[in-house]
């Protein structure tokens, strides 16, 4: 049988769940409107949810790089040593930006069309949302033995006892109600539950605007930078004292947050194993700009020192070899040091010693440190542990003009080849020594192992939108158990009156989600209702029958 247009129409409008706007229907472009028609069906496109999922799904695949590889913001000393064991994938890596993930203008493209994305398919769907929000209930359908979750039975209490019975139960059970009367005496109850669903749903998404809008401001506002410190040597909050410095668009280098830090000392702990179980940097910190009033912090991994919008964080650490070198005019630079960068797990670092002042000529003392050293079979010193019981050093000694003269910029790490084939540098001597041996020279000049110390690899961030990004993080976790959770589904009665002063009660429900338990909480419902008539009634309430399916 067809139902009336009209009754088709209430029909659909009741059984709609569903807050998202309609898709419009695919067609061709008008003729005559060009490339405005084929805009706005592109609009449209990205618009839609369905796009901005897809958009999400391609983030959260462009972000995995800055999972699985080292970052240069966070730690160019594993960039680098990345480089050095992956000659054939590391610059390949590095032109693709996998080593800056999040400063890439190709992931800076996939969040851009994410954000326009959200925000334009959120608005229809908050407004849709709102005007749901602030009508009643849909009538009832006019079929409803047509719904998935139905139920019928007869009643002898009268159809307004009846009906109020419901209307209190529902009420107490804080479904939203719309009452409704029909032709010949018949009473409707329309009731809805689960609005929360598509509020969290809708937070959720709101939530994924603001971590995008927060990651812009970061990028805009936001610096790092990184530094190696030695024991009893510290740096300021200035560009030019970081080894590596990156900072967005907006910010003004020239006036950073004031903090200035000293390296007290650095210490670790090791298991039985050789493992590090603890790291930790006793600092002393100042964030007055003329360096006054230090404040004694222990800085550890995972835990960053936080003041003034920075947060500074203990990123590595390594060994600094000291020597002690008397020169043939007995001048002596004592206990003179180079941090040198680790190459392995078990800390054997490489570095170079350069001292420029040194007579007659500049000197470069080259090396491998070995905190616990053993020598593999090629006959190479190597650490056999991270722990430092065994000190060595394997240097090789360079004499000549280190080309610091020159106005061009070297690693503190390493010396220019170009010297040694341009004739200005040669190597003079090499050999392996443990703390407190010397080696002396052909001209004189004795170098001493004096031993070592630790630097610290620290890192000093800056972003404002560090509590925005918080934030979104709780609301996105929030509206997703909102979501998931919370069931909309909708409940009408019809109650039609009898001439034996009873009246027949048909029963129907409807749910987006969750079919088992909608189906649960609709039969408990009725039962309520037929009990409720088996005490109004005076009388058990009848066996249910069935309705009739046309």
């Amino acid at each position: 049988m067809n139902l009336p247009i009209r009754e088709q129409t209430d029909s659909r409008a009741a059984t709609r769940l569903s807050t998202a706007p309609e898709e419009s229907r695919p067609g061709r472009v008008p003729r005559g409107a060009g490339g405005l028609a084929i805009l706005l069906r592109g609009w449209r496109r990205l618009t839609s949810m369905r796009t901005a999922l897809v958009l999400l799904l391609v983030l959260a695949m462009a972000a995995l790089p800055g999972s699985l590889l080292p970052q240069q913001r966070l730690n160019p000393f594993k960039v680098a040593a990345f480089l050095r064991q992956h000659p054939t994938l590391g610059p390949i890596y590095q032109r693709l930006g996998f080593f800056d993930v999040f400063a890439a203008p190709w992931f800076a493209a996939v969040y851009l069309l994410l954000f326009v994305s959200l925000i334009g398919c959120l608005i229809p769907r908050l407004r849709l949302h709102l005007r749901a929000l602030l009508r009643r209930p849909p009538a009832a359908p006019s079929r409803l033995d047509r719904l998935p979750h139905q139920r019928g039975f007869d009643a002898a209490t009268p159809t307004t006892q009846l009906h109020a019975a419901a209307l209190a139960l529902l009420r107490r059970k804080h479904w939203r109600i719309r009452r409704g009367t029909e032709p010949a005496g018949v009473l409707t109850i329309s009731a809805e539950k689960g609005y929360l669903r598509e509020t969290g749903n809708l937070i959720f998404h709101l939530a994924l605007v603001l971590l995008l809008l927060g990651m812009a401001i970061g990028k805009l506002y936001g610096y790092s930078g990184t530094v190696v410190v030695q024991a009893n040597a510290g740096f300021c909050n200035t560009v030019s004292q970081f080894d590596s410095f990156s900072a967005g668009p907006w910010v003004n280098q020239a006036r950073l947050t004031p903090l200035c830090v000293t390296l007290k000392k650095f210490s670790a702990d090791y298991t039985s194993a050789g493992i590090a179980s603890q790291f930790r940097a006793d600092i002393a910190y100042t964030t007055n700009r003329d360096g006054t009033d230090a404040t004694p912090y222990r800085l550890e991994v995972n835990h960053p020192l936080r003041r003034g919008g920075n947060r500074l964080y203990l990123l590595g650490h390594g060994f600094s070899p000291q020597f002690t070198i008397r020169d043939p005019a007995g001048d002596v630079f004592d206990r003179v040091s180079a941090p040198f960068l680790p190459q392995d797990g078990n800390l054997t670092s490489s570095g170079v010693l350069k001292l420029p002042d040194a007579r007659p000529q500049q000197l470069a003392i080259e090396g491998v440190f070995a905190p616990s050293a053993i020598f593999d079979p090629a006959g190479r010193l190597v650490s056999a542990s991270p722990v430092p019981n065994r000190p060595a050093i394997a240097i090789f000694v360079d004499r000549g003009d280190l080309g610091l003269d020159a106005g061009q910029p070297q690693s503190v790490y390493s010396i220019d080849p170009a010297q040694f084939s341009r004739g200005l540098l040669r190597r003079v001597a090499a050999r392996t020594l443990r703390p407190g041996e010397s080696m002396t020279l052909a001209d004189g000049t004795r170098i001493t192992f004096s031993g070592y110390t630790q630097w610290a690899n620290l890192q000093v961030s800056h972003d404002p939108a560090q509590s925005l990004v918080l934030l979104a993080a709780v609301l996105i976790v929030a509206g997703l158990l909102s979501s998931l959770r919370v069931r909309r589904r909708r409940l009408w009665l019809r109650i039609t009156p009898t001439g034996a002063g009873g009246c027949t009660v048909q029963v129907g429900g409807l749910s987006r989600s969750d079919p088992a338990g909608n189906e649960r909480e609709f039969t408990a419902l009725t039962e309520r209702i037929r009990a409720v008539d088996g005490v109004m009634g005076g009388s058990e309430p009848p066996t249910s029958s069935a309705l009739t399916r046309s």
